[in-house]
């Protein structure tokens, strides 16, 4: 976990009333958006630990449904979220639930529109800051708080260093990277954190690598850290 300044700790602006249940709840929110890459016809939001016990009476479920409609942590909208939802078209559905060693305040929530399918584990671990821990089956740990790129590919020799040889050789700095596979030479992910945005053309060019099947890419303040 990264704090770069006491304000990740305070909390960033919000509506209330808790920086871990509503502000985390809306970026994770906002990130399973991303990784959507539009806003889903459905989608079914699972709470787990406190989150299960009090996400009706804390606003986590009005908060995440922000964070699906792209709503920022300080917007005046929150409260309205669910009907916002409803008129927008996009059917929402919650339920609690218990999921063995996981940080008190996780969900998963589950997109969809058509045959196209998300799914994202995440933790609201204070102040505002947020964990993602599970992309689409995949073992993943990220936090949002810099450019996020996650590469879908077979588990091949070469595959990696050719990623990054791309990002080094565009003066992109990895701050961070986390690989998960299912099996030897079988499907696997990368995540990556970025100290700057990734191009379009970039993107472009990864897509195009050997071995590579499919990329999601997020990131807001024009690369900047939020």
């Amino acid at each position: 976990m990264r704090f770069k300044d006491v304000f990740s700790i305070i909390g960033p602006g919000m509506i209330g009333p808790s920086s871990s249940h509503t502000a985390g709840a809306v970026r994770l929110g906002r990130v399973a958006r991303g990784l959507f890459g539009e806003q889903p016809k459905s989608a079914e939001i699972v709470f787990y630990g406190s989150f299960a016990a009090t996400y009706s009476g804390h606003g986590t479920d009005l908060a995440v449904t922000a964070g699906l409609l792209a709503f920022d942590t300080d917007d005046e909208r929150i409260p309205e979220s669910l009907q916002l939802a409803e008129q927008s078209g996009m059917e929402i559905s919650f339920q609690a639930s218990s999921l063995p060693s996981v940080h008190p305040n996780t969900l998963t929530i589950k997109l969809s529109s058509g045959r196209r399918r998300c799914q994202m584990t995440g933790c609201s671990i204070g102040g505002g800051n947020i964990e993602v821990i599970e992309v689409n089956g995949f073992d993943l740990k990220f936090t949002s708080n810099y450019p996020v790129l996650i590469v879908y590919h077979v588990d091949r020799p070469g595959v990696l260093a050719s990623l990054t040889r791309l990002l080094s050789d565009a003066g992109i700095n990895i701050g961070y990277m986390d690989v998960d596979r299912k099996a030897r030479l079988g499907r696997a992910a990368t995540v990556i954190e970025t100290d700057g945005a990734i191009p379009e053309k970039l993107l472009n060019e990864i897509k195009k690598l050997a071995h590579v099947k499919s990329y999601d890419y997020i990131e807001w303040n024009g690369g900047e850290p939020l």
